[in-house]
């Protein structure tokens, strides 16, 4: 998934989903915790995988994901392309109102708006970007 979309969540927690990554999601997906203080937003097919990954693991690597499934929720469409994300994941994520959805490969992230443009400044510079292309041998 790619882009970067702002957007409003509603007085009731329903936030509109991009039509391009709509179609990347599908009619089900899955949003979750992020180790960097957002959401982590999963198709079902991503889900999948990450949830075989984590079978795979022994029980006690296993427990220590419990939160990212605890937390989760199962998500749909509305006929107008939002969906509603539930108040422990937007108090976690500190969402309010203005919100950035980023495509991040396999998954999406949802991001306060402010956090997330301040992050974005950080990382985009030329010698940040040279430095990550670097570390990964590009």
């Amino acid at each position: 998934m790619t882009g970067e979309y702002k957007h409003s969540i509603d007085s009731k927690g329903r936030l509109f989903i991009p039509a391009k990554l709509r179609d990347e999601l599908g009619d089900v997906f899955y949003i979750t915790l992020s180790m960097d203080n957002c959401l982590s937003v999963y198709s079902a097919e991503s889900w999948r995988e990450f949830s075989d990954k984590v079978n795979a693991m022994s029980y006690v690597k296993q427990r220590k994901m419990r939160p990212l499934f605890a937390y989760a929720a199962k998500c749909e469409l509305d006929n107008q392309g939002r969906t509603l994300i539930p108040a422990h994941l937007r108090e976690y994520a500190n969402l309010s109102k203005s919100v950035a959805v980023i495509g991040c490969n396999n998954h999406a992230e949802i991001w306060d708006e402010d956090r997330w443009d301040k992050l974005s400044e950080s990382e985009i510079t030329p010698e940040n970007i040279a430095s990550v292309m670097d570390e990964l041998e590009f």
